[in-house]
């Protein structure tokens, strides 16, 4: 009887089942699968029941797994991948569309790609959802194994067997500062009047520009850093003030889109800055996957 029991478990158990090894959570479980606490936990209950395991145990830092959770959680994961990518349509048509995509991304790919990719994607697929996350820290191929999710972006070069990267875009730095900023109207600088100039500092994840430091004390010089700042700060501090940042391209020039700064090149060669996109090869043929990849493509070379 055990193992006819077990032979015939709802699929909606293990749906359950994997929302919560994701979430370590029964409140925030339920809120994925669009359930409610109560019934999170009887799904929970009945599975328990069945394996004759208790699965998770309540902690102060949430549900923690016991050792066969943990072992049934990636095939579980797995299989429950496959079975959707399965169950979804052969074709897909943009336009007609109504699902969800979820990318992590680094602070560049942010800045420079995703404001036209999700405009991209609004005029192309009304009913299509983007879920765009911050990279951070975390190791992007573990993100792309194990938690849902579809694609990333970031300056990783070699995904090896199970991942696919591709390289679609490199870019460049130059100086931003306010208009009417006294050097904004030299059109080239010296590298001792850049070292001279008040520098605003990116303190995010990802925007170190020490290359500036280390090229500057090959000459002898040091900039002078007026300040560090996150990203999210940047305009704010910049406008009006006699400061100047250094900043990829790209991003450089759609802030100088909306906001009275202007663009300098920098008194000698910059560094490039790479972006790839990675994806689980388990997707590389799905339609839906591979407009999305289009899309993404399309705004990062205008096309």
């Amino acid at each position: 009887m055990e193992g006819q029991g077990r032979g015939n478990i709802d699929l909606n158990l293990l749906i359950v089942f994997d929302a919560v090894m994701q979430t370590r959570n029964l409140t925030r479980a339920g809120q994925r699968l669009g359930l409610s606490q109560p019934a999170t936990s009887h799904a929970l209950a009945r599975l328990r029941s069945m394996l004759q395991d208790e699965l998770f145990v309540r902690t102060p830092e949430g549900m923690q797994p016991t050792l066969r959770a943990e072992q049934m959680a990636a095939p579980v994961r797995e299989a429950l991948r496959a079975l959707s990518t399965t169950l979804q349509p052969d074709e897909f048509v943009p336009a007609q569309a109504a699902r969800s995509f979820t990318l992590v991304m680094n602070n560049y790919a942010a800045r420079a790609i995703a404001p036209t990719l999700l405009r991209r994607v609004a005029a192309a697929a009304p009913g299509v959802t983007l879920d765009i996350r911050p990279l951070g820290d975390v190791n992007v191929l573990d993100l792309l194994d194990g938690d849902g999710v579809d694609l990333a972006l970031c300056m990783l070069t070699n995904g090896g067997e199970r991942f696919k990267c591709v390289r679609i875009m490199q870019d460049d730095y130059v100086a931003v500062l306010d208009t009417a900023h006294p050097a904004a109207q030299e059109q080239e600088w010296s590298i001792e009047r850049f070292a001279d100039l008040p520098h605003l500092a990116i303190s995010s994840t990802g925007d170190d520009t020490g290359f500036i430091d280390d090229l500057l004390q090959q000459q002898g010089l040091a900039r002078r850093i007026a300040a560090r700042i996150p990203f999210l700060s940047l305009v704010l501090v910049l406008v009006g003030s006699e400061c100047i940042a250094v900043l990829p391209r790209r991003v450089a020039n759609d802030l100088g889109v909306i906001c009275p700064v202007v663009v300098r090149e920098l008194p000698f060669a910059s560094p490039r800055i790479g972006l790839s996109m990675i994806w689980h090869r388990r997707i590389d043929n799905h339609p839906a996957h591979r407009w999305l990849r289009n899309m993404v493509r399309a705004s990062a070379t205008g096309g």
